[in-house]
């Protein structure tokens, strides 16, 4: 599997999604990047099993393919390379991985694709849209008063109501509590779920400034947002 790429193109897509990544001895490949090349673009997904996000990027190539790139040694090394095209060759029998960049190549030991976990995907999920501005006010008006207390994680999260006549968002730490409500923004049933910590930031970090309109998807175990060339999927709090 071959594709070219911008060193600087890729690099502020693995940026994006890297957050959702693991340090995991327990499951040393949460520890990778999974590439996935199908009609000339490629899908990069990273997780730790609760939270997961996906984004894709067009790049020049005419095959197909997947396999899982180790994060840390990747972003170091896109890191130290000028904005240039680079070419990844990836050999599909040892996942062996040759980066080459004008004079110099790298090489990375990859793994096989199908052993990084599957995503989840919405299945029976209710959905409301809604912009990006909001979210990104909601977040940053709760997220502060969440609690870092394992033992209670009912309060390690941002809890979320969803109605007819507006949506609120509730954050506390048992020492301080915050609510913050839109009547503008609102959902076609009553519903409601919490939110965690990791997922809202990572969520805010990657909306856009501009005010686009997100996709909430959310059942009874997951919410699902999606917006631009951008998915995250995260495990909702019982």
């Amino acid at each position: 599997m071959r594709f070219i790429v911008s060193t600087s193109t890729l690099l502020k897509h693995l940026q994006t999604v890297n957050g959702a990544s693991s340090s995991s001895t327990v499951l040393p490949i949460l520890e990778n990047f999974l590439f996935e090349i199908k009609d000339g673009n490629l899908t990069i997904s990273a997780t730790d099993l609760q939270t997961s996000m996906t984004t894709s990027l067009a790049v020049e190539s005419k095959e197909e393919g997947k396999v899982a790139v180790p994060s840390r040694i990747l972003l170091d090394t896109l890191k130290t390379l000028p904005d240039q095209p680079i070419s990844f060759n990836i050999d599909d029998s040892t996942f062996s991985i040759e980066i080459s960049a004008g004079d110099g190549k790298y090489k990375l030991s990859g793994e096989n694709g199908d052993d990084f976990p599957k995503i989840p995907v919405v299945e029976n999920a209710s959905s409301v849209n809604l912009p990006a501005s909001v979210l990104t006010e909601a977040i940053t008006k709760t997220i502060f008063a969440v609690s870092n207390d394992e033992l209670r994680p009912a309060m390690t999260g941002v809890y979320c109501q969803l109605s007819p006549q507006h949506i609120t968002f509730v954050a506390t730490d048992a020492h301080k509590l915050v609510r913050y409500r839109r009547t503008d923004s609102k959902a076609d049933k009553a519903s409601s779920f919490i939110l965690p910590k990791k997922a809202l930031t990572l969520l805010k970090a990657a909306l856009p400034s501009s005010d686009v309109n997100v996709s909430v998807d959310y059942n009874a175990t997951s919410a699902f947002f999606k917006f631009e060339n951008i998915n995250l999927v995260c495990r909702l709090i019982d």
